[in-house]
């Protein structure tokens, strides 16, 4: 079963295609790249990702109210 990258049209891995991916190597790597996030810690508490920049704003507690 041979997929085809949406972006490029070239060929995927059968393993990338079996694992869920419908891009292949290069592009989904460009795709990551762009894509941005940060790691918050929270008080007393663990960790966590944030990718929507409102998010972060929420969790600050002494910034200024919008």
């Amino acid at each position: 079963m041979s997929r085809v990258c949406l972006k490029c049209g070239e060929s995927v891995s059968d393993l990338r295609a079996s694992l869920g991916y419908d891009t292949c190597l290069p592009c989904g790597e460009i795709y990551a790249r762009k894509r941005k996030h940060c790691i918050v810690p929270l008080n007393k508490s663990t960790y966590i990702v944030v990718s929507d920049p409102t998010m972060l704003k929420q969790l600050n507690p002494k910034g200024t109210r919008t």
